[in-house]
C-alpha cells in the first residue's frame, strides 16, 4: 500500500469533550478498514467542530450536518471513497 494513499482526519471540539466520540469513530473505521486506511488522525479542534476528511476531502461536518454521523453513514462514505466495490455487511443494510 502506498504509504500517503488514505489519510483520514477527525477533527473535535475539546471544550465539547468530543474526543471519546472521536476516538470511538476512528475504532470503528480503523477495524473497518485496516487494510485501507494508511491513517487516521484525531486533531483537537474548538468551536463545536467535528469535521471528518480523507485525503483532505470532507466527508462530514457537523455544522453542515448539524448533527453527528452514525458510525455506519460514516463507514458508507469512507467505502465509497476508497473501495466503491466492498459489501460493508450489515452497515450495508
Amino acid at each position: 500500500m502506498d504509504s500517503d494513499k488514505n489519510k483520514l482526519k477527525i477533527v473535535y471540539c475539546t471544550r465539547c469533550r468530543w474526543l471519546f466520540r472521536a476516538s470511538w469513530l476512528a475504532q470503528e473505521l480503523l477495524t473497518t478498514f485496516e487494510e485501507d486506511l494508511d491513517e487516521v488522525a484525531l486533531s483537537p479542534g474548538s468551536g463545536g467542530t467535528f469535521d471528518i476528511t480523507l485525503n483532505g476531502k470532507v466527508l462530514f461536518s457537523r455544522a453542515k450536518e448539524g448533527r453527528f454521523p452514525e458510525s455506519k453513514e460514516l463507514k458508507q462514505l469512507v467505502r465509497d471513497q476508497i473501495a466503491p466495490n466492498r459489501d460493508l455487511g450489515h452497515s450495508d443494510r
